[in-house]
């Protein structure tokens, strides 16, 4: 293989999910799905049943390295330290969090969801949780070739048991990508541009903190983006306690950052779910804990399994 250039590092957030989903949306039984989703999340909270899932619920992660370099090839300990980052995330137990303007400190929230790299394959063998895969491919879109080795990517581990998160070369400025609940098991799980994984290694600034994964888990748990994938001010990410956004917010931002008529208090740039540099985005809400309780209640009920953890650890 003649020897490549690699691709220069995105300087600014760029997420597919919104891609992906206007292309399944392409599919009437998809659509049908998605609806009765957001049917069952209006009831989930109609009924007050966010807070009813007991303990923490920790999921089993399938993490599949794809790689036509050297440094596509990712250490274990690159992969531990994404997994740290998430846990910490999720639990709200990061240091950053500190960050939070003091306007939404109450709202910053423990989802009581935690993940662990699967310590069994699906044929019930152990494993470390990783599987590693030379490809011919450079690089990969939203097209889904990496989920599928005939297509020069690794099949999904089943994923009704396992979050699986492919982490590999991406072109077009991607840093990551998921599928939203419901849509085609086959190709279920995160895709994640191998230096923005984790926090050392290939790891590379501004997206070298492990919060392009944290982004995207939370798609995959049907978080939608804050300002609701348009730019009017009429997107809408149906929660209720993050503010009306007009459009994505990048690099680092001062707060307040007005939009929508949203003063005095602004954008909620501070929010996994905007397009910051991962040092600047630090919080999920209640609203939104809310909403990935809803999808392990509904679409992903056998994900995981509820542990006792102490949210302080």
């Amino acid at each position: 293989m003649p020897d490549e250039q690699p691709l220069p590092q995105p300087r600014i957030r760029k997420c597919g999910a919104p891609e992906v989903h206007q292309r399944l949306l392409q599919d009437p039984e998809y659509q049908a799905r998605r609806l009765e989703i957001e049917q069952h999340l209006t009831r989930f909270l109609y009924f007050g049943l966010e807070n009813a899932r007991p303990g923490v619920t920790e999921i089993p992660v399938a993490v599949h390295v794809v790689y036509s370099t050297p440094d596509g090839n990712i250490s274990d300990a690159q992969v531990a330290s994404q997994m740290d980052v998430l846990n910490k995330d999720f639990r709200a137990t990061n240091p950053d969090i500190i960050k939070v303007p003091a306007v939404w400190t109450n709202l910053a929230s423990d989802t009581r969801i935690q993940f662990a790299l699967a310590t069994t394959d699906p044929k019930g063998a152990p494993t470390s949780g990783i599987t590693r895969t030379s490809t011919k491919t450079s690089s990969f879109s939203t097209n889904d070739d990496v989920k599928s080795a005939a297509r020069g990517g690794a099949d999904a581990w089943p994923t009704d048991r396992y979050l699986n998160i492919w982490v590999c070369q991406l072109g077009g400025g991607l840093l990551g990508y998921a599928q939203f609940p419901g849509g085609p098991a086959a190709s279920d799980g995160v895709v994640i541009l191998h230096s923005a994984f984790g926090t050392v290694g290939t790891a590379t600034a501004p997206f070298d903190l492990g919060r392009t994964t944290t982004h995207e888990v939370g798609h995959w748990l049907n978080l939608i983006h804050i300002w609701g994938d348009r730019l009017d001010c009429s997107g809408n990410d149906d929660v209720a306690d993050t503010p009306p956004a007009q459009r994505p917010n990048y690099g680092k931002p001062v707060f307040p950052h007005v939009s929508c008529s949203n003063g005095p208090n602004g954008d909620m740039f501070v929010n996994y779910m905007d397009y910051v540099d991962d040092d600047a985005m630090v919080m999920f809400t209640q609203g939104q804990a809310a909403r990935m309780a809803a999808a392990l209640d509904g679409p992903r009920s056998a994900m995981g399994r509820t542990v006792v953890a102490n949210p302080e650890v």
